[in-house]
């Protein structure tokens, strides 16, 4: 039997199965067969897919991929944020490769990919889904664009998306599955389990091959979030949905969608309704932060700042430089909010903040 035909038999005996705690034994081994079809159908396609794939060099301080159906608005939300010229029509298919932009914004420059629209089943295939939709598990930020009255895509998105291993605006579980050479396994919760008991969590680490390891669960995870938590072509990217057209929708419609989807940013691309507001947040969502490098004995470069992760360490900005300013490093001075006073000498460990200035004091 093919591989999606097992997929779909075993996902076929999922729905059929009624949930309860007698069958959420049965029903997780079933989940756990399922996850590893999917993983397996997912390296194959990596590894041998017909046809021309899509590829893309990434560049800039970030990539961001355009999302959706086909005639959604993906090109004008494209031409209005990058610099990039992607045919519009108003039919569907026109773009049928993919076409990069740069967005520069606050210092930065994030590269924009708009891609082929997808459809239903695109993550089996159909419409060459695979490789269009292998384009967003390497992207740092997904932008899902719904036409304004197709709200409900946003479901049928999120489980193609699911199917090949992406897991959209979610956390990865938090969950250590150390195996060892003997002993059996060993489960420890450092949170009431409600959702998953210890004999599922044994029968889906059966599944993987897996009958001896220490196992430590630190949240109250799902079969699902445990299941992922095994699944090592998983990948964790943040997502933000963008509902286009609003100009052709009335009043009352749009305030009901607010209320149901109030995370959505609105826009009406081809009109640049609150396009720059979506600059903002793209930039917001990303986690970047500016820095400003002052080298000895000169100004501040502040027309044309560093752009680094929120989060960043001194060590993570003298790796990006030099490769040998860790090594040969000495201390570093901090100007900005970071710090308790203006010039305060730090170490390898210091944490920056938006637009702090630093100046790095090197071993000659």
């Amino acid at each position: 039997m093919a591989i999606e035909d097992r997929i779909r038999e075993i996902e076929e005996e999922i729905k059929k199965t009624p949930y309860n705690k007698a069958t959420s034994h049965h029903i997780g081994k079933l989940k756990a067969k399922l996850s590893k079809l999917k993983e397996d159908a997912l390296a194959r396609s990596s590894s041998g897919g017909k046809g021309r794939g899509f590829h893309v060099k990434k560049s800039g301080d970030s990539t961001v991929v355009l999302l959706g159906f086909p005639s959604v608005g993906k090109s004008t939300i494209l031409n209005q944020l990058t610099n990039a010229d992607s045919k519009i029509g108003a039919y569907e298919f026109t773009t049928l490769d993919i076409v990069p932009g740069v967005m520069e914004y606050r210092g930065a420059k994030i590269q924009i990919l708009d891609i082929p629209g997808i459809i239903t089943g695109a993550s089996r295939g159909k419409g060459r889904g695979r490789e269009i939709l292998s384009v967003a598990r390497n992207a740092d930020f997904i932008l899902m664009v719904l036409d304004v009255f197709n709200p409900q895509h946003l479901k049928v998105i999120l489980e193609e998306l699911r199917n090949i291993g992406i897991r959209a605006n979610e956390r990865p579980p938090d969950v250590t599955v150390k195996q060892t050479k003997m002993g059996g396994l060993h489960i420890l919760s450092t949170v009431p389990l409600t959702k998953i008991d210890e004999k599922t969590i044994r029968s889906i680490l059966n599944e993987y091959g897996i009958h001896s390891a220490d196992v430590l669960i630190r949240e109250d995870v799902t079969v699902d979030r445990f299941i992922d938590s095994m699944d090592p072509s998983c990948i964790y990217v943040p997502m933000l949905v963008v509902l286009n057209k609003i100009d052709l929708a009335d009043k009352e419609y749009l305030e009901k969608l607010k209320l149901e989807m109030p995370e959505a940013i609105l826009i009406a691309a081809d009109k640049g309704i609150n396009t720059e507001e979506l600059k903002d947040e793209i930039f917001e969502r990303l986690e970047l932060i500016r820095l400003y490098l002052k080298p000895q004995g000169r100004k501040a470069d502040l027309e044309e700042p560093m752009i680094i992760r929120k989060g960043s360490t001194i060590a993570d900005v003298a790796a990006k430089l030099h490769r040998d300013f860790i090594k040969n490093f000495r201390h570093a001075k901090v100007w900005g909010t970071s710090v308790k006073f203006p010039g305060q000498k730090v170490g390898l460990d210091h944490v920056l903040n938006d637009k702090d200035v630093l100046r790095l004091i090197i071993r000659k």
